[in-house]
């Protein structure tokens, strides 16, 4: 038994009619894009979509399409206004008339966007990040970090290849007073949804070796507001916040502030001005010193004036009294002189006295100990005489006793007597310790020598 039935275009059809009859006019509609592409033709498609705010599971999605015509208006509209791109991960408000095509089904036209409230939406955002980090109580912990006088040693969180992070080598390399800053590279993404995570790895990274930095510096060569986004995430506004070293921003955005450069020790709008920061740093603390040495010297000069001023008028008062003083001694060298002569010429008169006694009685002194003297010098050289001749002839006996002894140790007549002598590198040998087999002799007779070659040792038993 056959049955009524429609065909599916006949369906779509009849749905097409009955959409278009329930919603004859046009909506402003709040979702998020999740999804958004170009095509060649200028058409833009977008998936939106509509997450739970507790779970943030998806709870509504719609394909939309802004034909060429109205995107090519809408979009730098959007984008002057908002100063960000029209791209994924934005919330916005849609003004959308509903559309049914028996081919492609159901999905919305974009009229027009108010790009206020993607405005607001993300104010709210980031005003709610700010909450959250008030409330943790972390907002001023990164500004309370001690950030050397003459930062030397810094991390830099950058992309490698972006021109911001060139400016900032180039600033600091090339500075008017030749200060030298070591700065080594944390290579990171610095927009997208995946700098959050990279930025913090890159802090995580730099942790490790926190001993060896002075500061952190995040920069970026600028860029528009939605690719500036990531630094008012909540977790890396955390992370930067209680870093135990101070945090340098100079992302490039210099109309608004981001929470990243809100919870940073020292903000900054470009890569350049944190290098021209650090710079000036520098050269203040060099100033400092230099004005320091000028006060040393200037405060040391002037005690040298002080004091030599002192000394000039101690001088002055004293000068009299050293005359006086002067004079005084003088006076009394020449009493202790007057003196000292009177004394000394008494002395000599004394002595010349005594030594004309001591002159007489000397002479008759002299005088019996040279007759006593005579008489014992003639009794010694008797006595001298008979011991010299003694002894002349007891040292005549030893002389000619030694001198037959000599003749018969003379090696010449030990040889007439039919012994030998034997030589070794022309040393006696006086025993075989000192001869080795094979070693050349040279044996010494009365007749002449004999030079042989040991052979065969033997010792007596």
């Amino acid at each position: 038994m056959s049955q009524e039935h429609l065909s599916l275009s006949e369906l779509n059809q009849n749905i097409k009619e009955q959409i278009k009859d329930a919603f004859p006019s046009t909506y402003w509609v709040v979702a998020e894009i999740s999804e958004i592409r170009t095509v060649r033709s200028g058409h833009c498609y977008l998936e939106l979509i509509e997450k739970d705010v507790s779970s943030d599971q998806v709870k509504a999605k719609a394909r939309a399409t802004i034909w060429a015509f109205t995107y090519r208006m809408l979009k730098p509209y959007f984008e002057t206004t908002t100063k960000q791109t029209l791209s994924a991960g934005l919330k916005v408000l849609l003004k959308v008339s509903i559309e049914f095509q028996e081919v492609y089904g159901f999905s919305l036209n974009v009229k027009d966007i108010d790009p206020t409230f993607t405005l607001g939406d993300i104010a709210r955002r980031k005003l709610e990040v700010i909450r959250q980090l008030e409330e943790d109580g972390v907002m001023e912990m990164n500004k309370e970090t001690y950030l050397a006088e003459v930062p030397q040693t810094l991390a830099v969180i950058s992309s490698p290849t972006a021109a911001g992070y060139e400016d900032f080598v180039n600033q600091l390399k090339n500075n008017a007073g030749n200060y030298k800053v070591y700065h080594k590279l944390f290579p990171a993404i610095m927009q997208g949804d995946e700098a959050e995570s990279s930025i913090i790895n890159a802090l995580d990274r730099i942790y490790e070796h926190e001993a060896l930095f002075d500061a952190v510096v995040i920069i970026r060569g600028g860029g528009s507001t939605a690719d500036l986004m990531c630094f008012d995430n909540y977790e890396l506004a955390l992370n930067i916040a209680q870093f135990p070293l101070p945090v340098l921003t100079g992302i490039g955005h210099e109309r608004d502030e981001s929470v990243a450069d809100m919870v940073a020790h020292t903000r900054l709008k470009t890569p350049t001005a944190v290098a021209e920061f650090i710079i000036e740093r520098i050269h203040n603390f060099d100033a400092y010193l230099m004005d320091l040495k000028e006060q040393f010297v200037a405060s040391t000069q002037q005690m040298i004036n002080d004091e030599k001023h002192r000394f000039e008028i101690a001088a002055l008062k004293f000068q009299p009294a050293i005359k006086t003083a002067l004079s005084q001694k003088k006076q009394y060298q020449i009493d202790a002189a007057h003196r000292l002569d009177f004394t000394v010429k008494n002395y000599f008169q004394k002595q010349q006295s005594y030594f004309a006694h001591v002159k007489e009685s000397a002479h008759y002194l002299i005088k019996k100990q040279l007759r006593a003297g005579f008489q014992k010098q003639q009794f010694a050289v008797t006595r001298l005489k008979l011991e010299t001749s003694a002894f002349v002839k007891n040292h005549k006996q030893k002389l000619a006793l030694s001198q037959r002894t000599i003749e018969l140790s003379d090696p010449a007549n030990i040889l007439n007597k039919g012994y030998s002598i034997t030589y070794k590198d022309f040393k006696t040998i006086k025993n075989l310790q000192v001869i080795s087999l094979g070693d050349e002799i040279l044996t010494q007779t009365k007749d002449g020598e004999i030079i042989s070659s040991i052979e065969k040792i033997t010792a007596k038993s």
